[in-house]
């Protein structure tokens, strides 16, 4: 089989669609790709790549499914990553590009960032916080400093905690 390009994520080769793409169109002469929306609302998209051999027997299909705003490229353009992804699917389940991995590359993209991105603690709001001074106020000062490290705490609430954490 014929070496296609890769790109190295997380120290793991991976073949773009486009890669894949262009390997089948040149191989797999009078072969067909075709590409089925399953579902498709304003916020998400189901698509179903089927490969055809030049007989019209399925030989291979990819499902994915992509929800708008999900990543960068799903806030604009979430159909057509969708169905890019199920024809990456479908093309390594045909065995194209399959040496590690059957995810699309915006998968294994997203899947990295997901991982190397910190966890966004939510932002301590008024009600919270005054739920917590009330806390500390009835003696529950220490399942106030258990929940702190759960909040990004603006510096003005913190200082006002602390000191009512002191004064107890």
């Amino acid at each position: 089989m014929t070496k296609l390009k890769t790109v190295n994520i997380k120290g793991k080769e991976y073949v773009e669609v486009n890669e894949r793409l262009k390997h089948f169109r040149s191989t797999f002469k009078g072969w067909c790709l075709t590409s089925d929306v399953v579902d498709l609302s304003e916020t998400r998209c189901v698509i179903k790549a089927t490969i055809f051999d030049e007989n019209g027997n399925i030989r291979a299909t990819g499902h994915a499914y992509e929800k708008e705003g999900s990543s960068f490229i799903n806030k604009t353009s979430f159909v057509e990553n969708c169905e890019t992804s199920a024809w990456g699917r479908a093309l390594a389940n045909l065995g194209i590009g399959l040496d590690t991995s059957v995810a699309s590359f915006e998968e294994v993209a997203n899947a990295v960032k997901q991982q190397a991105a910190p966890a966004v603690k939510p932002t301590l709001d008024e009600t919270k916080f005054n739920n917590m001074l009330k806390a500390i106020e009835q003696g529950k000062g220490d399942a106030v400093k258990a929940k702190l490290s759960q909040y990004d705490i603006p510096e003005h609430m913190l200082t006002v905690i602390n000191e009512n954490l002191k004064s107890k």
